[in-house]
């Protein structure tokens, strides 16, 4: 829950916050081995890039067996830009103290055998490009160009070693983290520990509830999708054809269309629904299963490899049609029930456990939960802006009108929602806000022992800063003079 407060050092810092931040943005920066020399005389500066300042590429600083260079700031920050992040009020100097604190933390992650799955980070190198892709309308001659890069596969080998460094450093941060709690004790002391003119200030907040209608696909439909199912299966296993030229052709898995339908799966990173997984993970090396059903529609999977942990899946998403006397009455069940709540036939929590079609909320009432806080509240202007829109001006325990959605799929659903309380933006209140007010704790817990990790590790690490990098103020002791 974001603080309406300006004052609360203790609880977020600069530095930290910023390794958060830009730890979930893959930074386009480059390693080469190239040894340091004192007269270098580039000068870090907190000002606009410029041609001129890409021209002179040296060595900024060794960090134990890595090197950040002199144009990974200025990649970097090119990349955020690609990728639609702000930088307004950073500097240069705490992008390049990120880079330093991401090549200590994939530095140790080597030392301390920390493992990262390829298969995985070739997977998101894979997304990546596609991504950079959209930027240049599918044109590889063109995002070459942009990168300055000769070929695909040198772009694709420099782009797997960013990830695979970043991918280290991201897990050796979870690492010194991931078993950090806090007790009751611990959060009534951080609560009380702050001053009463800072505390925490969380803005308004309200608890909602929905009832979810979904157009029922009818059971001809479903077999139709079915069948075709089992024909690519026979097609593939009878006839020779190519399981991944019919995912190109034929899946409805637009995430997947341009691989083939290619997943690479972990048995201990859950990652897929379950129905795909169990099914995926059943299979054997070179077997298709049959088709089978998830939220998303109806697959068949194709195993194609086993390396240890990981399994390199290929499947086929065909996604059931609705029909338009579907749709109409889907959206006349909806309007009864609106008007049996409004007639007080039936409360709204009483309609969603009956009627609704969203399993995830229907025996709650259809209480919306909140996956940051994992409560009820949802601060209101932090809300989906379209969600936001539909329940600004709703008042509390009045049924909305029929809303129009879209599922998972890209199909139409409709809803009904109500505002179940409000609480108005108010100081931190220990009782009410407890869940906030931990997480709060929590983050100053692990923000502490980043610290405390991260300067025994600076001392014990082979550092050196180019001297044109030296007059950055750094929050970390890179440059071992405190």
């Amino acid at each position: 829950m974001p603080l309406k407060t300006n004052n609360l050092n203790f609880t977020i810092k600069t530095k930290t916050l910023l390794t958060i931040t830009f730890l979930c943005l893959t930074a386009f920066t480059v390693s080469a081995q190239e040894i340091i020399e004192d007269k270098v005389e580039t000068k870090v500066t907190d000002t606009t890039i410029t041609k001129e300042s890409l021209k002179i590429d040296a060595v900024a600083a060794v960090i134990g067996d890595y090197i950040v260079l002199d144009s990974d700031v200025d990649k970097m920050i090119l990349q955020l830009k690609a990728q639609g992040a702000s930088i307004e009020g950073v500097s240069r100097c705490q992008l390049f103290g990120k880079l330093l604190e991401d090549k200590l933390y994939a530095h140790h992650a080597i030392q301390d055998s920390v493992e990262v799955s390829d298969a995985e980070i070739r997977s998101n190198v894979d997304q990546q490009i596609q991504q950079f892709l959209q930027q240049t309308n599918g044109n590889m001659d063109e995002l070459l160009k942009f990168y300055k890069k000769e070929d695909e596969a040198s772009f694709r080998a420099e782009i797997f070693e960013i990830n695979k460094s970043n991918k280290l450093a991201s897990e050796m941060q979870r690492k010194i983290v991931d078993e950090l709690e806090v007790t009751p004790e611990e959060v009534r002391q951080f609560f009380n520990k702050i001053p009463q003119d800072e505390r925490p200030r969380f803005g308004t907040e309200l608890k909602v509830a929905q009832i979810i209608i979904e157009p029922k696909v009818t059971e001809e439909e479903n077999q139709r999708v079915i069948d075709k199912l089992k024909q690519f299966k026979k097609e593939v296993e009878e006839d020779g054809k190519s399981f991944t030229s019919r995912a190109v052709l034929y899946t409805d898995d637009i995430a997947s269309k341009k691989t083939g339908g290619l997943y690479t799966l972990n048995r201990s990173q859950p990652r897929m629904v379950k129905e795909f997984r169990e099914v995926a993970f059943s299979l054997e090396e070179g077997e298709i299963s049959e088709p089978f059903a998830s939220e998303y529609g109806y697959h068949i999977a194709y195993l194609e490899k086993v390396r240890g942990q990981e399994y390199d899946v290929r499947h086929i998403l065909l996604i059931p049609d609705v029909s338009e006397k579907q749709v109409m009455e889907a959206k006349e069940q909806v309007d009864k029930i609106r008007q049996s709540i409004v007639d007080g036939d039936l409360t709204f929590a009483e309609a969603a456990k009956e009627f609704s079609d969203e399993k995830e909320t229907k025996f709650q009432g259809g209480q919306l939960i909140n996956p940051q806080t994992q409560d009820y509240n949802f601060e209101l202007t932090k809300m989906d802006p379209e969600f936001y829109g539909q329940i600004q001006d709703l008042k509390s325990n009045i049924v909305s009108e029929v809303l129009t959605d879209q599922d998972r799929t890209g199909n139409v659903k409709f809803k009904l929602v109500t505002v179940t309380d409000r609480i108005e933006d108010h100081d931190a209140d220990y009782a009410r806000d407890y869940l906030k007010i931990k997480e709060l704790a929590l983050n100053e817990k692990r923000f502490n022992a980043i610290d405390k990790w991260q300067n025994e590790k600076i001392n014990d690490t082979y550092i050196k800063i180019s001297p044109s990098h030296r007059s950055c103020d750094f929050n970390s002791n890179w440059l071992k003079n405190k």
